[in-house]
């Protein structure tokens, strides 16, 4: 309020009751929540250049390994490139012991990856899977350092992603409750 005037409602009175458009919400939001027997991933669909949303149905989930997927935020180009050459890695492996690849292993291809670069790889990463350790889940930064946490949240959303996660997250969560979860963080 200005002196006796609301502003918003004299704006609209000025302007002949024109109703503003709201912000737009733009970015990467990219999650992963273990549950008690596995791990959901999740990403939103777009693409955005700056501040213009430039495709609406982008695939941000990635394959590593029959039992390994990746998240990707940043460039587009530079998480499709890293995750494709980290899967590459993992299938030889599977090929050389004749068994299926660690996440911990994926983690690590990607770490040293990333380290090398020193960030110039535009590059966050969440990373999940199952093997015979059980569920993981890891966050990887563009400079190669790495979290291990049961929920995780990466990109320009994952202010308002991660609130969701602190107020609803439980341990023990069934499939349905992580699924549900994963939704409510990413529309947030």
């Amino acid at each position: 309020t200005v002196g006796n005037r609301n502003i918003s409602s004299g704006i609209n009175a000025e302007y002949g009751g024109v109703t503003f458009p709201t912000a737009r919400k733009t970015g990467t939001t990219i999650v992963g929540v273990i549950f008690n027997e596995g791990v959901v991933l999740g990403a939103d669909t777009r693409a955005t250049g700056g501040s213009i949303v430039c495709d609406l149905n982008c695939e941000k989930i990635h394959y590593i390994a029959d039992n390994v997927f990746c998240c990707g935020a940043g460039t587009a180009a530079d998480t499709e490139f890293t995750t494709r050459m980290v899967s590459s890695k993992m299938e030889l492996l599977k090929l050389r012991t004749g068994r299926e690849g660690r996440v911990i292993s994926a983690l690590r291809m990607l770490k040293q990856y990333l380290f090398r670069y020193q960030g110039y790889v535009s590059a966050a990463l969440v990373l999940g899977g199952v093997d015979v350790t059980g569920p993981a889940l890891y966050t990887v930064y563009p400079h190669g350092s790495t979290d291990k946490l049961p929920y995780v949240t990466m990109g320009s959303g994952s202010l308002a992603a991660m609130s969701v996660f602190e107020d609803g997250y439980k341990l023990g969560l069934d499939e349905e409750a992580a699924k549900k979860l994963v939704r409510d963080a990413i529309r947030a």
